[in-house]
């Protein structure tokens, strides 16, 4: 089997996120679901990676240093020419910040403290599950 085939045939999330331990915690859960991860700790740093490695979800955080969720889905609304699936995770507990992801177009919106079985099925959901087989 060639090794570049089998490298590609994960599903490829990009985690962006400044809190450690949460982008720990949700690499270790997708990877053992057969899932390729890459992972950013701001929004800057998030846009670079999106660019190179173009995944097929983003995880992306709502306050960031450098650039926030919102900022980084903007931008890539306006410069992919194909959309990716992007569920936000937030520790804010305001509808007002929900309804204007939304209007940004994010697939899901996922407030912390959540249940990893939460966020692994939106996934699912979104992307399907890798393909083992290839």
């Amino acid at each position: 089997m060639n090794l570049d085939v089998k490298n590609n045939a994960g599903k490829k999330i990009l985690i962006i996120d400044d809190d450690q331990e949460i982008v720990e915690s949700m690499q270790l859960a997708l990877e053992s679901k057969g899932y390729q991860v890459f992972c950013g700790s701001d929004g800057n740093q998030g846009l670079a990676l999106t660019e190179r490695e173009s995944p097929d979800l983003l995880i992306l955080d709502m306050m960031m240093p450098k650039r926030s969720g919102f900022l980084v889905m903007e931008k890539l609304r306006r410069t992919l020419r194909v959309p990716v699936r992007i569920i936000m995770i937030t520790a804010n507990e305001g509808n007002r910040h929900k309804t204007y992801a939304e209007t940004l177009g994010v697939d899901d919106y996922i407030r912390k403290p959540f249940p990893m079985d939460r966020l692994l099925e939106s996934v699912k959901r979104l992307i399907g599950e890798p393909d083992h087989n290839a």
